[in-house]
C-alpha cells in the first residue's frame, strides 16, 4: 500500500498569510489539527499545528531569557523563536521543515516516519506541490482493511475462503463435524464422516479449488447421526 492509496486528496489548506484566529477557527470548526501552509503555486512552506498555535498562547508566560542561555543559540534561531511565538499569521507560527512523502511512498516507511519523528501527519508531494496528507488516522484504518495486494500475499487465505463457501453449497456435506485447515496450498479435512462417499467428494472439492496443490484426509469415521444444521 502507498500513500496515493492512503491519503486526503486536495486535503485544507491556509495561505502563509492567513491571520492566525482565522486558521485556529478553522482548525476548532472542522475538527483538525494540523493543515499544511502553501503558496499561490501550491508548494508547501510548513505546517500549522494546534502545537504552533499553544506555543503562541504560552509566549506571554515565558520568562525573558538569560543571555547565557543566548550564547548556546544563534541570533537566526532566536529570531525565529520569537517570530514563531508572537507573529499574526500562518507562515509566521508555521513548522518549517516538515517530513513529506511521494504518492508511492510505502505505507510501512510513512508509519516509520510518524514514529521516530513524532507527528501525526505527513504532506504528499508531487513534483514540489501539494496533492494530499497522511494522518495517523489513515493508517489504522488501513490495518483494518486489508488491500488487494496484501491480500496477494496471502493465497492460503484465499482458499480457505473459497473452499468454504464451496463447501456451503453441498448439501451432503455434514457441516458441524467436518472441519479443515490450508497451510502452504495443502487443504488437511479433520473430524467424523460417517460414509466414505462423503471423503472422496470432500477431496474432489478441495481439488477443484484454484491454488490447492495437495488434500489430506485426517477424518475419523463415525457411526453416529450428524448434529442436524
Amino acid at each position: 500500500m502507498r500513500a496515493r492509496d492512503l491519503m486526503t486528496p486536495d486535503p485544507v489548506t491556509f495561505q502563509p498569510g492567513t491571520p492566525i484566529a482565522v486558521a485556529a477557527r478553522a482548525m476548532a470548526e472542522r475538527g483538525f489539527s494540523g493543515a499544511p501552509v502553501v503558496d499561490a503555486k501550491g508548494r508547501l512552506l510548513g505546517m500549522l499545528t494546534e502545537g504552533d498555535l499553544l506555543r503562541r498562547l504560552a509566549a506571554p508566560a515565558d520568562a525573558p531569557r538569560s543571555w547565557i542561555a543566548g550564547l548556546f543559540e544563534s541570533a537566526a534561531a532566536q529570531a525565529d523563536r520569537f517570530a514563531r511565538a508572537h507573529g499574526q499569521t500562518a507562515g509566521d507560527a508555521m513548522t518549517r521543515g516538515a517530513v513529506t512523502a511521494e504518492e508511492d511512498t510505502p505505507l510501512e516507511t510513512l508509519a516509520k516516519a510518524m514514529e521516530e519523528r513524532a507527528i501525526r501527519r505527513i504532506p504528499v508531494l508531487r513534483d514540489g506541490r501539494l496533492v494530499g496528507i497522511v494522518s495517523r488516522a489513515d493508517l489504522i484504518r488501513a490495518l483494518l482493511q486489508p488491500s488487494a495486494e496484501l491480500m496477494a500475499d496471502a493465497p492460503d487465505e484465499r482458499i480457505r475462503r473459497a473452499l468454504a463457501k464451496a463447501m456451503k453449497q453441498q448439501p451432503w456435506i455434514d457441516a458441524y463435524a467436518i472441519f479443515f485447515d490450508v497451510k502452504n496450498g495443502v487443504v488437511s479435512f479433520h473430524g467424523y464422516c460417517r460414509d466414505e462417499a462423503v471423503l472422496r467428494g470432500l477431496k474432489v472439492l478441495a481439488q477443484t479449488v484454484p491454488g490447492v496443490r495437495g488434500v489430506t484426509m485426517m477424518v475419523e469415521r463415525s457411526t453416529a447421526e450428524a448434529p442436524a444444521g
